[in-house]
């Protein structure tokens, strides 16, 4: 008979502990490569995109049958009311997309004006991009411009001017600011947008005048940045409030320059002798 054949097993070689630790050590640290990674992209990556999702769902090749209203509709249609003894505000929106060039606004017309000549004192406020100034200190000696910041207080409770210095235009290296007026907005560094601070500014125009100032938004109505959107009230009368002229003073003074005319006395009629004979 023959003998089955035995099959020889493959021979192996020693254990070797350190070649294991050494695999077991790289695994571990792909791992831990793996969950940091997950955990940034979770901070900045996924917010970034939430944000992009919301615009898509939002945008017109979504919802064609909804109308985002424009930054004129909503302040026509939710337009604040002031109280009476105040004067009316008003809104306004400077285009301010220019990165090199300066717009300025004038409170007295009510809108921006083009100045050629930054020493006139034709403005008040200029605007590039997040970038505010006056007419004064620095920016123009000619010019009698400065700022308050009230902080974030209701625009309607501002009716009289504080009786304090006013931060005037400082120069820098790069050109001219405001201390008061730099931080006007919020940086969210995760979505990259800016949002305007609900503070009340009490702005001194280049002739000594006072408006207060609020802003509202940074964004044009197709979403590109620099476009500044403020609430204003200006005293064109450049008394230290924001109150209207009372009516009763006003009608005083039409009573005294109106003089009193004279009722006519009617005289009795005398009968003639011709008459009392009859009688």
């Amino acid at each position: 008979m023959t003998e089955p054949i035995q099959q020889s097993s493959p021979a192996t070689g020693p254990h070797n502990p350190d070649k294991e630790k050494k695999r077991k050590m790289w695994r571990n640290l792909f791992l831990l490569n793996l969950c940091i990674s997950l955990v940034l992209m979770g901070l900045f990556w996924l917010p970034h995109k939430f944000v992009q999702l919301n615009d898509f769902l939002g945008s017109s090749s979504v919802e064609p049958k909804r109308k985002a209203p424009s930054f004129m509709d909503v302040n026509e249609e939710a337009k604040p009311l002031a109280p009476s003894h105040l004067k009316e505000s008003r809104f306004a929106m400077v285009n301010a997309t220019s990165e090199e060039q300066w717009t300025y606004f004038d409170f007295s017309r009510g809108k921006q004006v083009k100045i050629f000549d930054k020493s006139s004192r034709e403005w008040d406020m200029a605007f590039r991009r997040g970038n505010v100034i006056t007419n004064g200190g620095a920016t123009n000696k000619f010019g009698k411009g400065g700022v308050l910041d009230l902080g974030a207080v209701d625009f309607d409770s501002v009716d009289q001017v504080p009786n304090r210095p006013f931060v005037e235009d400082e120069a820098t290296s790069t050109g001219t600011k405001n201390e008061s007026l730099v931080s006007w907005y919020k940086y969210n560094y995760i979505t990259h947008k800016l949002t305007a601070r609900k503070h009340v500014y009490i702005i001194q125009s280049a002739d000594g005048k006072y408006a207060k100032v609020q802003f509202l938004g940074f964004y044009c109505a197709n979403k590109e940045p620099g476009c500044v959107h403020i609430r204003y009230t200006f005293q064109d009368n450049g008394a230290p409030n924001f109150i209207k002229p009372e009516e009763s003073e006003v009608a005083d003074e039409t009573e005294q320059e109106t003089p009193e005319q004279e009722t006519p006395v009617k005289e009795a009629s005398i009968p003639s002798d011709q008459e009392t004979s009859d009688l």
